[in-house]
């Protein structure tokens, strides 16, 4: 077995020898609607997704019903709400997470959250969740992320807004916690962020720094900066998911749809197998063109013991005459008998054998 560093969750070996662990990030997406919230788990399943994802939270568990200015949201997607108004559009319904964990192991797709506090904890460990995130707003409060750990699962960290001290200090309270299966995610916090912001050569600096399986929470509009990421060792592509991207939440519009996803499952794969290993050999795929190499070939009929001339030899296709790295060696020399034109020349055609 690779002594690259490793999680599991619910079976599924996660590394960088393996292929990417897509997560659809359902979110805030099924606006209100738990058929919603449904439907993006089967669709999820139907595009290949290894897991879905919830956030666990309320309004009162993660704020104040307060409208000071401290407390606004000003510019971008949420400008005007309070952030208690926000999350209460946007929270999933602590009855809803029953029947959506039971409906995704009745499809066969992985199922956890994120939490956002204790109680969030305690009632995913009541649903037995095999696996917990803990989202890049949180990655400060480390006194959640160690009692995450206390549940002996597996943990993601995403990384967003976090600096190397941060990251390192939430690393810690995993580990002190218990944590034994750990892996951080690169982020970036903006809703949507652009691909220029991603700086996707962190992510080789996270592995060799922390030493943790590490993947991309993805908050760009397409799917090309995940597959990048691929290609730099992420070993996890989180991606937030929804069924219309016009749908009004307060996620939709930077969300991706079903096709999308499908893409993403089906080309981050590929972009990580096309990794391979360093490898100079000729491939399978090769062997049947070699001939269409160039190699030296008769194009002029030439009589016995005539010189060979760069008029009646050359290098042209295909490859069943001698390499044309061997041209001076024949230049000059006799043929040892008659050669028609469009014969393939080897050394037994040439006097001392023109070597």
């Amino acid at each position: 077995m690779s002594n690259l560093p490793c999680i599991h969750i619910a079976g599924r070996r996660i590394a960088a020898d393996a292929p990417p662990y897509v997560i659809a990030e359902l979110s805030a997406n099924h606006n209100g609607k738990l058929e919603t919230a449904l439907r993006i788990i089967e669709e999820a399943k139907k595009a290949g997704a290894d897991a879905v994802k919830l956030q666990t939270y309320t309004a009162d568990t993660i704020t104040l019903n307060c409208d000071s200015e401290q407390f606004q949201i000003h510019g971008g997607l949420w400008d005007g709400k309070t952030l208690y108004q926000l999350y209460q559009e946007a929270h999933m319904p602590w009855d809803w997470h029953k029947p959506l964990f039971e409906h995704a192991r009745k499809l066969g797709i992985t199922i956890f959250s994120s939490p956002f506090d204790n109680t969030a904890v305690d009632l995913l460990e009541d649903l037995n969740a095999p696996a917990y995130k803990i989202a890049s707003f949180e990655a400060v409060d480390l006194p959640l992320i160690q009692y995450v750990a206390s549940t002996g699962k597996p943990m993601i960290i995403s990384t967003g807004m976090a600096d190397a001290e941060e990251i390192q200090q939430a690393i810690d309270a995993a580990r002190a916690g218990g944590c034994k299966e750990l892996a951080i995610l690169h982020c970036v916090s903006g809703y949507p962020a652009p691909a220029a912001d991603y700086n996707l050569s962190t992510i080789p600096d996270m592995i060799r720094r922390f030493g943790l399986v590490t993947g991309l929470s993805d908050h760009t509009l397409d799917n090309t900066t995940a597959i990048a990421s691929v290609v730099l060792g992420a070993s996890i592509i989180e991606k937030h998911f929804t069924l219309d991207r016009k749908g009004g939440g307060p996620d939709d519009s930077f969300s991706i749809e079903p096709p999308e996803l499908r893409a993403l499952c089906t080309d981050s794969k590929t972009a990580w197998s096309a990794l391979g290993s360093i490898n100079y050999q000729k491939k399978a795929s090769e062997q049947a063109n070699l001939k269409f190499r160039r190699s030296l070939y008769v194009v002029r009929d030439i009589a016995a013991g005539e010189t060979l001339t760069e008029q009646n030899i050359k290098s042209i296709r295909p490859g069943y005459g001698l390499e044309p790295k061997h041209l001076q060696a024949v230049l000059n020399k006799k043929a040892r008998q008659a050669l028609k034109a469009g014969t393939p020349l080897s050394f037994d055609h040439v006097d001392g054998n023109g070597q």
